[in-house]
């Protein structure tokens, strides 16, 4: 039974730095600090951070809104360039490519899904690939970026690729700036209120005890809060996602300055090519099962395009998520919480996600049971959507050249992924539930990308005069062409928007 005036949280410690850290300490200094409220971070420089989530999805946009950040000023932080999508390249057959463009693609007509109209005429004469009606991904492939500039220009939606080290040392200095206190130290013991099995305080190595209401844990995969004193177990996904392993290096930048992420098929995984500023991030995400760490880091080094500038870094973890987020007075972020890997980018939107929850969902010291099994049932599904979402892209390929294409090709999937891909397959249906991430036009591009077409489309769009309705599917590629041919280059676009200031690549 909780106390019936428990009073507000008074104190708020976040354990870790690193982005997830940051991103807590930056949002609490701007949206908790009520001149009351204490917020402290702890972190060690001995620990190194993962330095997860260069790449990023529109939703960023919101976040650095939220607590006031000045675009131009970011990006010069950061040394970050704008992103448009990813281009998957090898996932069907591995002889193939496609964009999963931000923003969607065409236009309804007359309420219809634009998707729908385009499974009809597909086949008709200057129709062509659904990619072209996706601004985004036109732009993309023109190497191509702009802002609106003016009511008739239409945005393109996007995101960013940047330096996640730089990024939580910009953030770190706006939360020290809006108050919150930065701890060094190593924490070596956690106390716990022997009648509630909260949180009480955290020790450190020097002897100092911190204590507070309410920690948020941003120790990455250890989990130290939520994990390993609250002992909430963690639910492996492995199953689904067999990579477990990944080898990362810096290489110089290359021209042209690509505004979108690049994924490609490998035999045991896939490698990323993520372009900043100041350098391009690879990575090669594996299966160790399938490939040895020694090949993996061959195959990566083997497929640069550009000179390495450190030594490979090798990174082990495990698909999955904590079974609940939030258990007593702790509330984990980040790796804490759980890992899916970087397929889609999603690292940094998890964070930003269980921010946005727990902000909307409060706690005074009473920590009700009602705000706690929400907030859970929320980032679970937020997690399972994004599982599904990522499972999709091994599962709808006919690559059969490897031992883990073959597995990830015939391996059962979740229930919920097999509704949708049975609905997909039947008639190009696809429905967008409670407030998952990706939308309908991500789903699509990524079917259709992979060669999962539809025996046939909705009965509704027979209704439609099909030769008008080509003629203004044409209007709209022509519209859509010409809107990104009219766009600056992608590199002189940041140069003049936000040039990375070298000051800044020294201050991780």
């Amino acid at each position: 039974m909780t106390d019936a005036n428990p009073g507000p949280i008074r104190k708020v410690v976040i354990v870790g730095g690193g982005t997830a850290g940051w991103m807590a300490a930056a949002a609490a200094a701007r949206y908790l600090d009520d001149g009351q409220r204490q917020i402290v971070l702890i972190e060690s420089d001995a620990i190194g951070t993962v330095g997860v989530g260069e790449a990023t999805i529109p939703p960023i946009l919101g976040f650095n809104a939220l607590i006031g950040v000045d675009e131009r000023e970011f990006l010069r932080a950061t040394g970050a360039t704008f992103k448009l999508g990813i281009e998957f390249v090898g996932w069907d057959t591995g002889d193939d490519r496609y964009m999963h463009a931000f923003g969607g693609h065409g236009r309804d007509i007359q309420g219809l899904a634009f998707h729908q109209l385009w499974l009809k005429l597909r086949d008709r004469p200057g129709i062509g690939g659904i990619d072209a009606y996706a601004p985004s991904a036109v732009a993309a492939y023109l190497n191509r970026f702009g802002l609106p500039t003016g009511p008739q220009t239409a945005p393109l939606a996007y995101a960013y690729h940047f330096d996640a080290g730089l990024y939580a040392a910009f953030l770190r200095r706006r939360a020290e700036a809006g108050g919150v206190t930065r701890i060094e130290g190593r924490i070596t013991r956690v106390d716990r209120d022997p009648d509630t099995g909260h949180v009480r305080a955290v020790r450190l190595d020097d002897g100092r005890s911190v204590d507070g209401d309410l920690f948020i844990d941003c120790s990455g995969f250890r989990s130290l809060l939520l994990g390993e004193t609250m002992g909430v177990p963690f639910e492996d996904w492995s199953h689904w996602l067999p990579c477990d392993r990944a080898v990362a290096v810096p290489t110089e930048p290359s021209a042209p300055l690509l505004p979108y992420t690049r994924a490609t098929a490998r035999t045991a995984g896939w490698q990323w090519r993520i372009p900043l500023q100041h350098r391009t991030g690879n990575g090669h995400v594996y299966s160790s099962a399938h490939i040895s760490d020694d090949e993996a880091t061959a195959v990566l080094l083997a497929n640069l395009d550009s000179r390495p500038t450190a030594e490979p870094r090798q990174l082990r973890f495990k698909a999955g998520r904590r079974t609940s987020m939030w258990k007593g007075n702790v509330v984990a972020l980040g790796l804490a919480g759980g890992f899916l890997e970087p397929l889609e980018s999603t690292s940094i939107h998890l964070i930003q996600t269980g921010i946005s929850k727990l902000f909307a969902l409060f706690p005074d010291r009473g920590f009700s049971a009602v705000e706690r099994d929400e907030y859970n049932r929320l980032m679970g599904d937020a997690y399972t959507s994004v599982r599904d979402f990522i499972i999709l892209h091994y599962h709808a390929t006919r690559r059969d050249g490897s031992a883990f294409w073959r597995h990830v090709r015939t391996m059962p999937i979740p229930d919920s992924l097999t509704r949708k891909l049975a609905l997909f397959r039947e008639k190009g249906r696809v429905f967008r539930y409670d407030d998952e991430l990706f939308g309908i036009s991500s789903w699509v591009q990524v079917l259709l990308g992979q060669n999962v077409i539809p025996v046939g489309h909705d009965p509704i769009v027979d209704a439609l005069d099909a030769d008008r309705v080509a003629d203004a599917i044409r209007q709209i590629r022509a519209a859509t062409i010409r809107g990104a041919q009219s766009l600056p280059n992608h590199a002189d676009f940041v140069a003049h928007h936000g040039p990375f200031d070298r000051k800044n690549e020294f201050a991780k």
